[in-house]
């Protein structure tokens, strides 16, 4: 194991979790802390837009005995994680396309990390209290500027410029807008796998007005969703144009409030790879990767969508659809990386409307 420091987690509360750091580690690093629950995945989550602004703690006591792969199969082309907390960090990794080990990962990518922290009662905190603003330092201050980031996360993330992917002069390819507010890498693996011209565009462009296309693509991102105006009010456009429209995590957030309803901010969110969720029309139950710290508000939704599916820990909402257009959103998922793929069936049904 290497060498370490004395580090701490201070909260806004003023609690403070002691815990060691790298020796190199050095100064004072703010952001949202909220947990996971997932035992594996951490590459995958780590490169999850959505973390972005957050310090993500892993409930699982022992992170990193994979290690981490090529960058083909992290979910962007960075960590997005201001920070990292974990109870014990595995130095010594174990796995056939392991090329580095977490630490080292974190190291290169200028992630703080706090070690050998008391995970558990951590967790236990922010159950009770809600997600808290905190800071990993390595410094034990006087005062700590805690703020909330209230502005868009979205435009940190989201791609600056069009890109097209299966662009086909060939063949008559239905062609999909794809609102990029923070995607995951593999949405964009899958949605490629099928006969589709994929036009992904910035959160902010109005495709309404300067593409041609036969449906819309809401993907998945980070922050509060009442942030997103410009986004909401061309999505608000899109769906008067009546073309099938299918939104992930964010996405659903986005369709709902496009659709006048209200969303707001979990306690401490739904985060990890096992959140039970009740399909209302089937009654069957779905095992689903989740990661989101908001929801839709289900009494203000309009009379003309329904709820699609709940989830079964807490009984918010996890799914919405329109009950006679081609519109629907689900705030897990279904293209999991980490966790099941039970629901990728949902990116068939996208399709199936469009043709």
């Amino acid at each position: 194991m290497q060498h370490t420091q004395p580090s701490w987690l201070v909260l806004e509360n003023g609690a403070i979790f002691d815990g060691v750091a790298p020796p190199e580690q050095q100064g004072t690093f703010y952001g949202e802390v909220v947990f996971t629950t997932g035992m594996t995945g951490y590459p995958e989550s780590l490169t999850d837009p959505s973390y972005a602004g957050q310090i993500l703690t892993f409930t699982y006591p022992l992170i990193g005995n994979y290690g981490v792969a090529s960058s083909d199969n992290w979910e962007s082309t960075k960590i997005h994680a201001k920070g990292v907390i974990i109870s014990e960090a595995c130095s010594h990794t174990s796995h056939y396309s392991s090329l580095q080990s977490l630490l080292d990962w974190l190291r290169m990518q200028k992630i703080p990390v706090l070690m050998g922290v008391d995970t558990r009662a951590l967790t236990k905190l922010l159950r009770n209290s809600g997600t808290l603003q905190g800071a990993i330092t390595g410094e034990k201050k006087a005062k700590y500027l805690f703020s909330s980031n209230h502005s868009s996360l979205v435009s940190t993330v989201s791609t600056r410029k069009k890109i097209i992917y299966n662009d086909s002069t060939q063949i008559k390819n239905k062609a999909i807008i794809i609102v990029d507010c923070g995607i995951k890498e593999n949405i964009i693996r899958i949605l490629s796998q099928l006969p589709l011209t994929l036009i992904r565009v910035p959160h902010d462009y109005d495709y309404t007005e300067k593409e041609a296309y036969d449906g819309v693509f809401i993907s998945n991102g980070p922050g509060d969703p009442i942030a997103c105006e410009e986004t909401i009010k061309i999505l608000k456009k899109a769906l008067s144009q009546e073309k099938p429209i299918f939104g992930i995590c964010l996405g659903a957030q986005l369709m709902a409030l496009a659709a006048q309803a209200k969303t707001y901010k979990l306690p401490y969110g739904h985060r990890g790879q096992n959140q039970p969720c009740l399909e209302l029309e089937t009654k069957r139950c779905y095992i689903t990767s989740q990661n989101h710290g908001y929801a839709i508000d289900e009494a203000s939704l309009p009379h003309s969508w329904r709820v699609s599916y709940k989830n079964l820990n807490d009984g918010s909402v996890e799914g919405i659809e329109h009950k006679t257009k081609p519109f629907f959103a689900v705030q897990f998922h279904p293209e999991a990386t980490p966790g099941p793929t039970d629901t990728q069936w949902l990116f068939n049904k996208f399709y199936q409307y469009l043709i």
